[in-house]
């Protein structure tokens, strides 16, 4: 008899244990067994992978071990090579996660073994996957030790997160990677989260949002908290319409941090009587985050400096010449502090343009392209219509008073 033979047999025999052992999981354990004898190693996998991501079916051995640690070693290892890659690496990442809270120790071995023993094997999307997924979990037992002081381990993870960033530029993005992406941005949101800065979290969770459907976060409660917060926080975000138009946010919908929706809006549109109003509202939620009473300052020049570059953005571009009061009056500054804010905005690079002090105009050349809210759209909208009316009659002039031009 073969080795191989032995292999798998040893596998259908831990099965028909487990069947017996535990009648509710018989069904999967029996069809386990079954596709050990006639070798569907595609359905094998189907099968195993959706079972370990769902910890209602974690179980004990008669050995009293974890079920889901014990069908990795006797069945899939087993068979590993006949497995596809990337499915392996997420099998073998859910099993990690099952053994944290018990087993730290354990949960890294399984994935730095896998990483160690087959990355020739794997392939760069399941390397990377399982790179990202090791990583992880050893912030996760940082954060649960409370040892966020271990700097080596925290610049190993940063130097690996720089390292795997470059070579997911290699990968073809599509429906089978893109959980490799949203594999790493996890770890690099969570990284950031732990370290800092406020911008640099926010940087990596938008791009994590791209990846990552509503439906797979382990938390988005928690994270629409996070990037609400690094978004009012973080020195140089501005881009408030990315929030706005990504699904997270309807996580804190009818929760106790529902304010922080009204604030995203808020800054999206630029509006400062209403972010003056809801500051007033809310200023018992706001003293209870300790980043935004440290920010504070920031936070105020952050939303005057949107109020002018919405009001830019809301003038028609052959009508962007603004005078200090008009400007004063929309941002609700003094006219002697309007100079000093768009000298601000000029030098953060959100628009473009120069100042004539004799006459108090700003002339703006140019504002920084974002994303847009669904009134900003339907505004934007309004204005190509306006101008394709105003094109449509110099069209007709022209026809009418040189007719020999369109002859």
């Amino acid at each position: 008899m073969s080795s191989f033979v032995d292999a798998t047999q040893g596998a259908v025999d831990h099965c028909e244990t487990m069947s017996n052992l535990h009648a509710d999981m018989a069904p999967f354990y029996q069809n386990v067994a079954e596709l050990c004898r006639q070798k569907l190693w595609h359905q094998l996998t189907i099968a195993v992978l959706p079972f370990v991501s769902d910890e209602k079916n974690l179980r004990t051995t008669p050995e009293g071990t974890n079920s889901f640690l014990v069908l990795y070693d006797k069945v899939v290892t087993t068979v590993e090579k006949k497995l596809n890659a990337l499915s392996l690496a997420r099998i073998a990442s859910h099993v990690a996660d099952s053994l944290v809270s018990t087993d730290g120790t354990a949960a890294k071995a399984v994935l730095e073994n896998l990483v160690t023993e087959q990355s020739a094997r794997l392939g760069l999307p399941a390397t990377l996957y399982l790179q990202s997924k090791l990583h992880l979990l050893s912030l996760n037992l940082l954060e649960k030790q409370g040892d966020w002081n271990d700097k080596v381990q925290l610049a190993v993870i940063h130097d690996a997160l720089k390292k795997n960033a470059s070579k997911l530029q290699e990968m073809t993005v599509d429906t089978s990677t893109t959980m490799v992406h949203s594999a790493h941005y996890e770890c690099s949101m969570k990284y950031r989260k732990a370290v800092g800065p406020p911008e640099a979290f926010f940087t990596e969770a938008l791009a994590y949002l791209n990846y990552t459907p509503l439906d797979q976060m382990e938390n988005p409660h928690a994270l629409a908290m996070d990037t609400c917060l690094a978004a009012l926080t973080g020195e140089g975000v501005f881009h408030f319409g990315q929030v706005v138009t990504t699904p997270i946010l309807s996580a804190l919908e009818g929760t106790p941090e529902a304010w922080l929706m009204e604030f995203m809006h808020c800054m999206a549109k630029g509006d400062v009587v209403l972010f003056q109003n809801l500051s007033g509202q809310y200023a018992t939620q706001i003293q209870s985050q300790p980043a935004l009473v440290a920010r504070a300052p920031a936070v105020k020049e952050k939303i005057t400096l949107l109020a002018l570059v919405n009001m830019v953005f809301e003038r028609p571009s052959g009508e962007r010449t603004l005078t200090f009061q008009d400007v004063a009056d929309r941002i609700h500054v003094p006219i002697d502090q309007v100079e000093l804010v768009v000298m601000r905005a000029l030098s953060l690079k959100l628009m473009e343009g120069c100042l004539d002090q004799v006459s108090q105009t700003i002339e703006v050349t140019w504002v920084m392209p974002r994303v847009l809210t669904q009134d900003q759209l339907q505004d934007l909208s309004n204005k190509f219509g306006a101008w394709a009316v105003k094109v449509s009659k110099t069209a007709d002039y022209m026809g009418e008073h040189t007719p020999a031009l369109f002859a």
